[in-house]
């Protein structure tokens, strides 16, 4: 359903996206895991045609995106980070809206309306102005304008950016719900818990490129039986690194000043061990043990926690 190969865009000397590549399917939920900043709202941005790639191709349902954009976009549903709905209009109001920019009309138009607010749960708030709306039922009018047209791909930009925990477990039930009517989903999040409870398939992006992709299981399998463990405090980087290169089996993540971060099996057996090798390289102050995950997998990538 989307095909992306190689797609670079730079924005001057700054490079956006580097060499991007990936595929998504129909009925699967597909994640872009990353910070901000990572490249996930200029993917989603080229994919919709928004954005013109420097190089590389996009394809939707087999029509190039720069080519062929008219075909290309009459099959995408977009939900933006940033709100797009009109605050002075009801939500029936936006909806019609949105429904009409899409083609629908007449009683097709006005059945789908009542669908989708019945969907997002605003059918009882329906005819008041969007204004009078909490920030969690903006976003699910925001999404409900993303679907109206009943889309058969749909990119989601950080769509739970800023909501209420109830509102956030409703957006997600709705996600989950397009995926399961056939809907290809590409869903941008830096929420490491979406990606592993959503998503079929996940790619990893960090400043600008695709650090690994896979599903869930192929990407643990990846960090494979590794744990990872944090120590801070004050440390002679130097001699912690010589100090723990004389135990084997270990790799350090990273490495500073004030935080060690390694990557062991048997970690919590393991711990005395470690705690004498940087002992003596300096003070440890603090200890944290994070099992495969993710976050794990993300921090032994990069050397970093995921960024806000």
């Amino acid at each position: 359903m989307i095909a992306v190969q190689d797609l670079v865009k730079r924005y001057g000397d700054s490079l956006a996206v580097d060499g991007v590549s990936f595929t998504a399917d129909a009925g699967r939920i597909f994640g872009l895991l990353g910070p901000n900043g990572a490249g996930k709202s200029t993917t989603i941005g080229c994919i919709s045609g928004l954005v013109e790639p420097s190089s590389g191709s996009v394809s939707v349902l087999g029509h190039d995106v720069q080519r062929d954009a008219r075909a290309a976009r009459q099959t995408l549903g977009i939900v933006p980070q940033e709100l797009a709905v009109y605050e002075d209009l009801s939500a029936t109001e936006n909806l019609e809206y949105w429904g009409a920019a899409w083609g629908l009309a007449g009683a097709d138009l006005r059945s789908r309306v009542r669908e989708v607010l019945s969907e997002i749960g605003l059918a009882d708030r329906a005819k008041e102005p969007v204004k009078r709306f909490s920030g969690g039922m903006k976003r699910r009018l925001n999404f409900g304008a993303g679907i109206v047209h009943r889309p058969k791909v749909l990119l989601l930009d950080e769509p739970t950016v800023g909501v209420d925990p109830q509102s956030r477990v409703k957006l997600l039930d709705l996600v989950r719900a397009q995926a399961a009517n056939g809907t290809c989903v590409l869903y941008t999040t830096h929420y490491m818990e979406e990606a592993e409870t959503l998503c079929t398939r996940l790619a990893i992006l960090d400043h600008g490129k695709m650090l690994a992709a896979g599903t869930l299981e192929e990407l643990r399998a990846r960090l494979g039986e590794l744990d990872l463990v944090f120590f801070g405090g004050r440390f002679d980087v130097a001699r912690g690194r010589a100090a723990l290169a004389s135990l084997g089996s270990i790799e350090v993540v990273q490495a500073s000043e004030s935080e060690f971060a390694l990557a062991c099996a048997e970690a919590s057996k393991r711990l005395p061990q470690l705690l004498g090798a940087l002992g003596s390289a300096g003070e440890v102050r603090e200890t944290t043990l994070k099992r495969p995950s993710l976050e794990s997998l993300f921090i032994k990538l990069t050397g970093k926690e995921l960024r806000e």
